[in-house]
């Protein structure tokens, strides 16, 4: 399907005003039973946590919001897919490439129809949260 059919299956025309005035999101929180190891997998990707506290949280810039890791929780955060928008499609492969050399799984990289055009190239952390690793494709 191409983009142009994409868009008037899927989308409201015209866009439906918000009731809020959003600058943006605040990132994403996931709280780990296994905090070390999953502090350890995050800083093989992602390099040396740019915010620290305590013994229990450890915080990366991603962009213009943070990705948090909390010591808590019963297990591994569920029922949660993190999106990590890239700067461009080789960056989103590199990006996964180094999450699945760090211990994680992941599917080959496809280019997919979501809100937008897109390169989607999906990982799963060794503690099973999901994370969608993407980067805006060239509409035409």
């Amino acid at each position: 399907m191409d983009y142009e059919t994409y868009r008037a299956a899927h989308f409201a025309d015209p866009a439906p005003e918000s009731p809020f005035e959003f600058s943006g999101a605040g990132g994403a929180t996931l709280l780990f039973a296994e905090y070390e190891k999953a502090v350890a997998y995050y800083t093989r990707v992602l390099g040396k946590p740019a915010y620290v506290e305590g013994d229990g949280t450890r915080g990366w810039r991603i962009g213009a919001t943070w990705l948090t890791l909390l010591r808590g929780g019963d297990g591994a955060p569920r029922n949660i897919e993190v999106g990590l928008a890239m700067a461009s499609a080789l960056e989103a492969e590199r990006l996964q490439a180094a999450f699945i050399q760090a211990g994680g799984n992941g599917t080959e990289p496809s280019d997919q129809l979501m809100y937008e055009p897109i390169r989607s190239c999906p990982v799963t952390d060794p503690f099973g949260t999901e994370i969608m690793v993407f980067a805006p494709l060239q509409t035409p």
